[in-house]
């Protein structure tokens, strides 16, 4: 009878399990999040008539109507603030929001978030850095968001210094704002999706395919 070897055994399940998990843990995230996602926008339903609900000339509501209506919204919401009209209207509750005590901050806070991120007038996270931080001789992946401005600009001329974001590993959405001389800033010829992929996984995932996890053979420790 032959002789099962226990830890051979051991470590193929090990690997299996591992490698099952590095399948189906990106997938049912994914899924988990897109239901999330497609669930809530379908509650966007709820703020139509009762006579217009889908219930009523249908006898169910389908998956992702909502999801539909909200993008109806948003792209009529947009072509509405793209016009003379639109803006001022834009421009009148945002002069309203900014009124109120407790919205104001919120408001405030969240909209020149979304104007840096989104707005094709900001030149935020438009390239992706290699700035050393937090010392000389560590590098990390930074992104640029534009140059100094207001009194800053007095005292750290824009046509010398550059204002870049050094995001935290794995979640770049917490990070530092620090402004660097344009000799200590080396530009990348990765994206910013690659440069943030790259800044997730830990260096693990390496734009281009290779792998970024090398083993570190550190030198032994002198006898004393």
């Amino acid at each position: 009878m032959p002789v099962i070897d226990r830890g051979r055994v051991v470590g193929a399940l090990r690997r299996w399990l591992l490698a099952g998990l590095l399948v189906l843990i990106p997938l049912i995230v994914t899924i988990w999040v897109l239901d999330w996602v497609i669930s809530t926008l379908d509650q966007t339903l709820d703020i139509l008539p009762d006579a217009w609900q889908p219930e009523r000339w249908l006898g169910m509501r389908p998956p992702g109507m909502g999801v539909l209506l909200a993008v109806a919204i948003v792209l009529g919401v947009g072509a509405l603030a793209s016009n003379y009209v639109g803006n001022q209207l834009v421009a009148w509750w945002h002069a309203l929001l900014q009124r109120i005590p407790v919205v104001r901050s919120i408001y405030s806070g969240v909209k020149q978030v979304s104007d840096t991120l989104l707005s094709d007038k900001g030149n935020a996270f438009r390239q992706a850095l290699l700035v050393q931080w937090p010392r000389d001789g560590m590098w990390t992946i930074a992104f640029l968001t534009g140059a100094p401005g207001g009194d800053v600009a007095r005292h750290l001329p824009p046509q010398d210094y550059l204002s870049v974001y050094v995001p935290t590993t794995p979640n770049p959405t917490g990070g530092y704002f620090v402004m660097v001389h344009r000799r200590d800033v080396v530009p990348l010829a990765m994206s910013v999706d690659e440069a943030l992929t790259y800044v997730i996984s830990m260096g693990v995932i390496v734009p281009g395919g290779r792998k970024g996890a090398l083993p570190v053979h550190a030198p032994a420790a002198e006898p004393r």
